[in-house]
């Protein structure tokens, strides 16, 4: 429960933050062209807080933070004064209309930008791509090294972290292939830098299985987990079975334990179930009665324990942070990545080369929230900077009733030198509308697992 609530929290917090960007981006640019604008809201329904400036805008908070607008003067929508008229939207220029209509998803892009900027100044740590092994039968299986490498490229991007890697890969999805770049960091070779082409011919992925890294094959290097417990959470089920500080575990139900994983799944399969649990003790063995607690978040049980793990070699690890100037430069740098690689997957949608089960809804994007803000601000300015890429980029897909829809009819006006017709217009709008809502409706089924 207070994991949904977190994560509801830091969703609100995000998503506030990406419409109150592109709303003002639309009545920055408004009250530059010498628009008024009557309303300025973030959120729908009820008003919760509202005050009004000197130009007579009144600014909202209203109590579904899932939207918001800029309620411009508007002769196609209310009658306007004979007076007014130079201060409608209506009466702009088709190029300040453009101007004020793309300005929105513009400042989605800005924000990005600044995101990424704070999070590269601030500094945000991470791992290099470092791999243990290969899985077998997976398109990954062409690397035949058994030594522990480091991927540096796929294709000609540069990867130094997890997180680099995972977005060049996810660039593949509906590729036929690409050239993975390889270097060995274990044993004595003649050539520590090799490169392979990987098919995807016959790869299939499913998001919600496993991760993109996984599938292809990709086992990550990680810390050696050992059979005996560093710390347990007082009240847990652990805790309660009489589970202490340097226990070895031996066994559970007569079955021998290989490793921590495997320890981990069978406390995971059994929520609710008494097992007989063998540990070591100071040399000596002995049976405990172990319950795992149901965890309602994830349907699986667990006890409150953590292992001994061994330390993480520093030589692997890498932090991200930089001065102003080259914070700035990795900030547009990543935007940059990141529109291209939103684009193209739009593009791979429309042409069937992903699947629309690959959509996510709010509920991804709140759960993506929580995590991103548990792990710090650097994070959390990670995770709004993508959806803000992502936001401004969908606005501008040209769909009647979405940004790049309005700017379709403008471009259309400057190119025949008069405006769509109304009517042609509002049937844009309900064909618009309609599309939006089949795809909202897909998203948020895929959240469910409807799909």
């Amino acid at each position: 429960m207070l994991s949904a609530l977190w994560n509801l929290g830091a969703f609100i917090v995000a998503l506030s933050i990406l419409v109150a960007i592109h709303e003002y981006g639309h009545f920055w640019v408004a009250r530059r062209c010498g628009v008024k604008v009557h309303r300025f809201s973030i959120g729908f329904g009820k008003t919760l807080f509202k005050w009004s400036d000197k130009h007579g805008t009144e600014f909202v908070i209203a109590a579904i933070p899932l939207g918001g607008y800029v309620k411009m003067l508007d002769g196609r929508v209310e009658t306007v004064a004979e007076d007014q008229q130079q201060f409608a939207f209506d009466k702009k220029t088709v190029w300040q209309r453009i101007a004020i209509v793309a300005a929105g998803p513009l400042a989605n892009f800005a924000l990005a930008i600044v995101a990424f900027f704070l999070m590269y100044m601030i500094g945000i740590n991470s791992a290099k791509p470092v791999v243990e092994k290969v899985i077998v039968s997976t398109p990954m299986s062409v690397i035949t090294t058994t030594e522990r490498f480091q991927v540096t490229a796929i294709d000609t991007t540069e990867v130094g972290d997890w997180d680099a890697l995972n977005l060049a890969l996810v660039s593949q999805i509906g590729e036929s292939g690409f050239e993975i770049t390889i270097k060995l960091l274990t044993g004595e070779v003649v050539e520590p830098i090799q490169t392979y082409q990987v098919s995807l011919a016959d790869w299939k992925f499913d998001p919600k299985k496993e991760s993109i890294i996984r599938s292809l094959g990709l086992s990550p290097y990680r810390s050696k987990v050992y059979l005996q417990v560093a710390d347990v959470a007082k009240e847990g089920a652990g805790f309660t079975a009489g589970l202490k500080i340097d226990d070895k575990l031996i066994a559970v139900d007569g079955v021998q334990l290989d490793d921590w994983h495997h320890f981990v799944e069978f406390i995971q399969q059994n929520a609710n179930k008494t097992l007989a649990l063998q540990v070591e003790r100071e040399g000596v063995l002995s049976t405990l009665s172990l319950t795992p607690k149901y965890r309602q978040e994830t349907g699986k049980g667990y006890i409150g324990v953590a292992p001994v793990v061994e330390p993480y070699p520093e030589v692997y690890r890498v932090r991200l942070q930089f001065g102003p100037i080259d914070a700035f430069i990795k900030g547009v740098e990543k935007t940059g990545q990141l529109t291209k690689l939103t684009f193209n997957t739009l593009i791979k949608l429309l042409t069937g080369d992903i699947s629309v089960k690959n959509l996510s809804g709010p509920v991804s994007i709140a759960k993506g929230a929580g995590m991103s803000a548990d792990y710090g601000l650097a994070y959390f300015l990670s995770f709004l900077a993508l959806i803000s890429v992502n936001l401004g980029l969908m606005n501008l897909i040209p769909l009647p009733v979405l940004d790049g829809g309005h700017l379709l009819y403008y471009f259309i006006e400057v190119i025949t030198g008069k405006p769509v017709p109304e009517k042609i217009q509002e049937v844009g709008f309900k064909i618009g509308g309609a599309i939006l809502m089949v795809f909202m409706s897909i998203a948020i089924l895929n959240d469910f697992n409807l799909l």
